[in-house]
């Protein structure tokens, strides 16, 4: 594990979430977690329906966020979910949605 500039240590995964995710709050719904698990990175809905999502923080929230997204919210159907972790850290100061 690498360390952070705040001296912790992290990780970061890069999440595809295929179904019906768009139009449907997922967006929102990813941010939420993703701010209440105190993680940072962004997602963004794909033009193939598809929606990615980047999160950093600690090992156990990750897991906890990736937990999350495979439900979603109510409205949404959740018919895959590809998470590749890795421990590269780009800057992030908080966790956004994309267009």
């Amino acid at each position: 594990m690498q360390k952070r500039e705040d001296g912790t240590s992290g990780s970061c995964v890069e999440i595809y979430v295929s179904g019906r995710v768009q139009g449907v709050y997922f967006r929102q719904f990813t941010k939420d977690c993703a701010v209440h698990l105190g993680l940072v990175g962004y997602v963004r809905n794909l033009p193939d329906g598809r929606v990615r999502a980047v999160a950093k923080g600690s090992h156990e929230n990750i897991e906890r966020f990736v937990k999350q997204l495979r439900t979603g919210p109510r409205m949404a159907n959740v018919e895959s979910l590809d998470a590749k972790w890795s421990e590269t850290f780009d800057s992030f100061d908080d966790f956004r949605i994309r267009g």
